[in-house]
C-alpha cells in the first residue's frame, strides 16, 4: 500500500514525501492505490444500473428500460450510495484544501458531485421540474476514482526505487567471532564485526575486505555493469551482490551509515524537493481553481439571463467545475520528478536537489577541482622512457620490484602501475633506504638504485641522450622525475604525478561537444595545471589557488553571466559547491563535499557531467509537456463546458467532461513513462 510505502521511507531516512499539487499540502495522505481500486470497480458495479435506468440514456439511445415497482427509485439510491462511498474521499479531500487555504482539484470534484447530488435530489422530490443528474453523477465519481487510481499507481511504481534499494539489504548476516559463526539480523552487526558473505550472497554492511578475493556487482549502488574484483584491503558496500569468492569483510558502517542508506536518503530527499517548474505548477493549479470557479458563476448568471431551464444552467455549471479540475496538473511535475530521479539513481546520478538538476540545461561552464576529481589523487608513472636494450616494460617491471618494500607514495605509485598493466614483479632483496637520495635494492642477483635528481649526483650518473628529453619534460610540468640505475648508469627515468583519470578526456570531450566551457581549479603550482589542462583540453585554469578563495573564482565566472557548475570532492571545495550555480560532488569524496552538492557522482566518474545535462534537459521537456497536457486543454474545454457552441448544438455533459479530465491524466501519466527511455 502506498500509506505503507510511505512510512518504510520514513524509517530509511528519507522524510515524508509531497507529491500533491499544493505547497506542504498532502491531498492523498492516508490513501493507496488498494482504496481507489477497491471503490472504482464497486462504484462501477453501481453505475451500470443507474445509467442503464437514466430516462436521459434511455431516450438518447432509442431502448425502454424494464419496469417494475421502485424502478424508479434504482437511479437516486444507487446513486445516493455512490456519492456516499466513492464520492466521500473526494470531499474529504475538499476540507483538507479549504482548511489549508489551498482550494484546488478536490475542492472542484467536491463541488461538481455534491451540486449533482442535491439538484437530484430536489428534482426527485418533485420540487422542481427539470431532469435529475444521476447518470453524471454516478459515472463521473466513477471516473474520478479511475483516474486517482491510475495517479496513485503511477506515483508508487515511481517510487518503487526505494524500496528496491530495501531489498538489496539481507534480513540476517553470519558474524564470525572466536566461537565460530553465528547468524544473525543485520540490525545487530557493529561496527568492528567480522561477517562471512558466500558465493551469491548480497554483502549486509559496508566495510573492508579482510580476506579472500572476487568479482562484486555494484551495478545496483553505482550504475557500472561490470563487476568489480575486490581483493584483501578493498572497500565493500552494502547492498552489493558477491560472485564466486568467499569473502570476509570487517563491518565499517551499518543501517544510516552505509551508503545504501544514503542513496536511499538523498533520492527520497530529491522526490520531495521543489524546482521552479514546481512551483509554477502550482500556481498554475491554483489560479485554474479560481478561474473554473469563477468561470460556473459566470455560466450560471449568463444561462440565467438567456432564459434558460435551471436544470440545463445546473448542468452547464457542473460541467465546468468537472472539466476544470486540475487532477492531471497536480500530477504533471511529481511523477516526472519520481521517474527522473528514479532513472539518475539508477544511473548513478544522487540528485540531492532539484534545482540543481533543473538549472543543469542551461549549464554553460563547469569547473572541475583537479585533484581526486579529474586525477586520480594518487601517484602514477604518467610517461617513461628505456635506454638502448632494455624495454619500458621490463624497465617498469625492475623498478616495482624494487620498490615492493617501500611504503612512499611515489613507490607505491609505481608499483600500482606496473599492477594496473598486468606486469608481474620479482621481489627484491637487500632493500635499504638512501636518506633524501632514494633506494637500493637487489633485484635476481643485480643491485640497482632508484631516485631523484639527488641521487644522479651522488653516483655521478650521466643522463643519456634518448632519456634526457623525457627528463626535462618532466621538470617542465613540474613532476617527478625518477632513475633507475644499474652498475652506476641511467637505464630509465619514470615520469610520476597525480595520474589524469582515464575518463577525463573523454568527460571534457564530451562537454566541449555540447557548447559547454571547461575552468580548472587548484591549489597545485601553474606548472603542473598547464601540464594537466594542456593533457585535456581544459579551456581555462586557476592554480595555487587557495581554499578559501575557490568560491571567490567561481564568483568571478558568474559576474561574467555565466551559468556555472562546479564539480569537487574535498572539503575544501565546499564553499565552491554551495557557491556554484550547480554543485556536482563526487560521491567518493568527503561527507562535507556531498553535503554541499545539489547533485551525487556515485562512480566518481567525470564523464557523468554530460549526462546530468541530458537527464536535465529531457527531465525539463518532460515537465512542460506535461503542464500543457494537464492545463492547456483548458483553454479549449472550459468555453465548450459552458455552452459557448450551444447554439451549433455542441454541449458537453459532465460525464464527457469527466471522461477529456480523465484522459488528459492519463497522457499525463505516460508521457512522464516515456521519461525512463532517456538514455544517459
Amino acid at each position: 500500500m502506498y500509506s505503507e510505502n510511505s512510512e518504510h521511507v520514513n524509517e530509511t531516512g528519507g522524510g515524508k514525501q509531497n507529491h500533491s499539487g499544493h505547497n506542504g499540502h498532502d491531498q492523498h495522505a492516508g490513501h493507496s492505490p488498494k482504496m481507489f481500486r477497491d471503490k472504482f470497480w464497486l462504484s462501477l458495479i453501481m453505475t451500470l444500473p443507474v445509467v442503464y435506468w437514466s430516462t436521459h440514456i434511455q431516450h438518447l439511445l432509442g431502448y425502454r428500460a424494464l419496469e417494475f415497482p421502485g424502478s424508479a427509485w434504482i437511479p437516486p439510491l444507487l446513486g445516493t450510495i455512490i456519492f456516499i462511498y466513492g464520492g466521500w474521499v473526494f470531499i474529504q479531500g475538499a476540507w483538507q484544501e479549504l482548511k489549508a487555504k489551498l482550494p484546488g482539484m478536490m475542492t472542484l470534484i467536491s463541488l461538481a458531485i455534491t451540486v449533482a447530488f442535491i439538484f437530484s435530489w430536489i428534482v426527485d422530490l418533485g420540487l422542481i421540474q427539470a431532469e435529475s443528474l444521476w447518470w453524471e453523477l454516478a459515472t463521473l465519481v466513477t471516473i474520478m476514482l479511475l483516474g486517482h487510481w491510475i495517479e496513485m499507481r503511477s506515483i508508487v511504481q515511481a517510487q518503487g526505487a526505494l524500496q528496491e534499494l530495501a531489498k538489496l539489504l539481507p534480513n540476517t548476516a553470519t558474524r564470525v567471532t572466536e566461537q565460530g559463526e553465528e547468524e544473525v539480523l543485520v540490525s545487530e552487526l557493529q561496527e568492528g564485526d567480522i561477517v562471512l558473505v558466500r558465493p551469491g550472497e548480497n554483502i549486509p554492511a559496508d566495510g573492508i575486505l579482510q580476506k579472500g578475493k572476487s568479482d562484486v556487482n555494484e551495478a545496483m549502488i553505482t550504475g557500472e555493469s561490470t563487476p568489480v574484483k575486490k581483493k584483501a584491503g578493498d572497500e565493500v558496500i552494502a547492498g552489493t551482490n558477491n560472485g564466486e569468492g568467499s569473502l570476509r569483510i570487517e563491518v565499517t558502517g551499518t543501517g544510516e551509515k552505509t551508503k545504501l542508506s544514503g542513496i536511499m536518503r538523498l533520492v527520497a530527499e530529491a522526490q520531495s524537493s521543489k524546482s521552479r517548474a514546481q512551483n509554477l505548477a502550482d500556481r498554475a493549479a491554483q489560479f485554474l481553481t479560481g478561474a473554473a470557479l469563477l468561470a460556473s458563476v459566470l455560466t450560471f448568471i449568463g444561462w440565467q439571463f438567456a432564459g434558460m431551464p435551471v436544470d440545463f444552467t445546473i448542468v452547464r455549471v457542473v460541467t465546468v467545475l468537472v472539466i476544470a479540475c486540475p487532477h492531471a496538473l497536480g500530477l504533471a511535475i511529481p511523477l516526472v520528478v519520481a521517474i527522473s530521479t528514479t532513472l539518475g539513481a539508477l544511473g548513478g546520478l544522487l540528485v540531492r536537489d532539484r534545482l540543481g538538476l533543473e538549472e543543469a540545461r542551461n549549464l554553460d561552464t563547469v569547473v572541475f577541482d583537479k585533484t581526486g576529481t579529474l586525477t586520480l589523487g594518487e601517484f602514477r608513472v604518467v610517461a617513461m622512457s628505456s635506454a638502448d636494450g632494455i624495454s619500458e616494460e621490463e624497465a617498469l617491471r625492475l623498478a616495482a620490484g624494487i620498490e615492493a618494500e617501500s611504503e612512499h607514495p611515489i613507490a607505491r605509485g609505481i608499483i600500482k602501475t606496473a599492477e594496473e598493466k598486468g606486469i608481474e614483479f620479482p621481489r627484491s632483496e637487500a632493500f635499504r633506504a638512501l636518506k633524501g637520495k632514494g633506494v637500493a635494492a637487489t633485484v635476481e642477483g643485480i643491485e640497482y638504485h632508484m631516485g631523484g635528481p639527488v641521487l644522479l649526483e651522488t653516483e655521478r650518473a650521466e643522463i643519456p641522450s634518448k632519456l634526457l628529453d623525457e627528463s626535462k619534460k618532466a621538470a617542465e610540468r613540474g613532476q617527478a622525475a625518477i632513475y633507475l640505475l644499474r652498475n652506476g648508469n641511467v637505464i630509465a627515468v619514470f615520469t610520476v604525478a597525480d595520474a589524469v583519470r582515464q575518463e577525463s578526456k573523454e568527460a571534457i570531450s564530451s562537454l566541449h561537444k555540447r557548447g559547454i566551457e571547461v575552468a580548472m581549479l587548484t591549489g597545485d603550482s601553474r606548472a603542473v595545471a598547464e601540464a594537466v589542462a594542456e593533457e585535456l583540453g581544459i579551456d581555462t585554469v586557476f592554480a595555487e589557488v587557495l581554499p578559501e578563495d575557490k568560491a571567490s573564482k567561481v564568483r568571478e565566472l558568474q559576474a561574467m553571466g555565466k551559468k556555472v557548475a562546479m564539480v569537487g570532492d574535498g572539503v575544501n571545495d565546499a564553499p565552491a559547491l554551495a557557491t556554484a550555480d550547480i554543485g556536482i560532488a563526487i560521491g567518493a569524496g568527503t561527507d562535507v563535499a556531498v553535503e554541499a552538492g545539489h547533485i551525487v557522482l556515485v562512480r566518481s566518474d567525470p564523464r557523468d557531467i554530460s549526462r546530468i545535462v541530458t537527464l536535465s534537459k529531457a527531465t525539463y521537456g518532460k515537465m512542460v509537456q506535461n503542464l500543457w497536457w494537464a492545463a492547456g486543454y483548458n483553454i479549449i474545454a472550459i468555453p465548450l463546458a459552458a455552452g459557448v457552441l450551444a447554439g451549433w448544438g455542441i454541449l458537453l455533459t459532465p460525464a464527457v467532461g469527466a471522461v477529456l479530465m480523465s484522459a488528459s491524466t492519463v497522457i499525463v501519466a505516460i508521457n512522464a513513462q516515456l521519461l525512463r527511455r532517456t538514455k544517459l
